[in-house]
């Protein structure tokens, strides 16, 4: 049976299995690690769909372990999922800003958390998995896509197959999963400015009020780093004061 692969680090039993038993649902492989460099060995033998990575862990802790998933070019782009105790705010940026793609905190919500997985694999996991995973019909964005190729706004172009952009400063960029995912979005509404709780909606897939804007602004940072001349004035992934963000043909205005 297809079934998309999760590892789980939590040095905590008890909240290991009951992460298992939430998501255990056919769909699903789970593998267990008690320890950060146990999971990171896990992940090489078998590389996982997803990463659910706790924090406060003996040894090596998870933002440990999620940094050097994000230096590992075999592991770069596993999304991970941070689930942990630490509830602060800046707790959050610091795990967005070492490469986590979700935050959530604990307690938990059982029903929370496998939406929050299910938001993910069905951004990351390849089509063809998706499709199974998740039983997707194919929309009618998706075969503009297969036909279509090219995403082209200004001197910025997005391969949809590849997930390459070229751009006028950088050359071509490989973009990971969810980077692609959110400017793809912003790329088919030129000039448009979407607030990050709009975007956390419409690329994300969270309900009304769920999951944090940090997650946003955080994924923008590091897109600007990766795409834009000079990150610090960018010219086309711009900010549009108290409205939110856009990518819009680069022109002289410093506009950020």
């Amino acid at each position: 049976m297809i079934s998309a692969k999760i590892l789980i680090i939590e040095d905590d039993y008890i909240v290991a299995r009951t992460i298992e038993r939430s998501l255990r649902n056919g769909k699903y492989q789970i593998t267990l690690a008690s320890r950060g460099d146990k999971g990171l060995s896990l992940a090489h033998r078998e590389i996982p769909d997803l990463v659910i990575l706790d924090i406060i862990m003996p040894d090596m802790d998870g933002y440990a372990v999620c940094s050097e998933m994000r230096a590992d070019p075999v592991l770069a782009d596993v999304p991970i999922l941070f689930l942990t105790a630490k509830t602060k705010p800046n707790d959050r940026i610091a795990g967005f800003r070492s490469g986590a793609d979700d935050y959530l905190c604990k307690p938990f919500n059982v029903d929370e958390l496998a939406l929050r997985v299910q938001v993910i694999l069905r951004r990351t996991l390849p089509p063809e998995l998706a499709e199974f995973v998740f039983d997707l019909e194919k929309s009618e964005e998706q075969a503009v896509d297969a036909n279509g190729h090219l995403l082209v706004v200004g001197g910025y172009s997005l391969d949809t197959r590849s997930f390459e952009l070229a751009t006028p400063e950088r050359g071509s960029v490989r973009l990971t999963p969810i980077q692609f995912d959110l400017l793809y979005h912003l790329m088919t509404h030129p000039g448009v400015p979407f607030a990050p709780s709009r975007l956390l909606d419409e690329v994300w897939d969270y309900p009304f009020g769920r999951g944090s804007t940090d997650l946003v602004r955080v994924h923008i940072k590091t897109l600007r780093e990766r795409i834009e001349g000079n990150p610090q004035q960018p010219t086309f992934l711009r900010t549009v004061p108290g409205k939110g963000y856009m990518v819009y043909p680069p022109q002289s205005s410093n506009q950020q």
